[in-house]
């Protein structure tokens, strides 16, 4: 695999970057690709498919990780839209 700044500085990343670069699993990544977005299931992020390739843009991924809720401890819940302890 390439180092870590050569990865993190292009816009496309394979599977196996994208997995490292979002701290999921290879197996994540496809299960959710299959199964699409499901109700009370993490969505899959956004991908392409480049012939049978699959590729995720890196501002996609950005995208998709900005969209989760970020908690300060577990005994957060989110409450009409907004999160309270």
């Amino acid at each position: 695999m390439e180092s870590l700044t050569t990865t993190f500085d292009k816009r496309v990343l394979t599977e196996q970057e994208t997995s490292y670069y979002i701290g999921m699993s290879r197996s994540f990544l496809r299960q959710a690709r299959m199964s699409g977005n499901r109700l009370n299931h993490t969505p899959a992020p956004p991908f392409i498919k480049i012939g049978r390739s699959v590729r995720y843009l890196r501002e996609d991924l950005d995208d998709w990780l900005d969209q989760f809720q970020r908690l300060e401890h577990l005994q957060q819940v989110e409450v009409g839209g907004r999160a309270h302890a």
